[in-house]
């Protein structure tokens, strides 16, 4: 694991109620990740943000992948 790329993720609890933002501006990485989920590409991403670099979005990915690394995931069902 990149922890140098881990370094680029912080918290503070007076933005966004302590999410995960990148390098504490007011972009936070469930949003990031939510535009991979809906199939944008990196470079419209960076063109989206400017403040965002490449290694930032490299970040949003390594600190998912911890969160889920030791985890034990559970079937999720929807409805009844």
């Amino acid at each position: 694991m990149n922890y140098n790329l881990l370094k680029r993720i912080t918290v503070n609890p007076h933005i966004f109620n302590g999410k995960p933002t990148i390098r504490g501006l007011r972009i936070k990485v469930a949003n990031i990740l939510a535009l991979f989920e809906q199939g944008v590409k990196t470079e419209e991403i960076l063109k989206d943000y400017p403040d965002l670099e490449p290694e930032d979005i490299k970040a949003c990915i390594a600190y998912a992948r911890s969160l889920v690394a030791n985890e034990a995931i559970e079937e999720i069902t929807y409805g009844a």
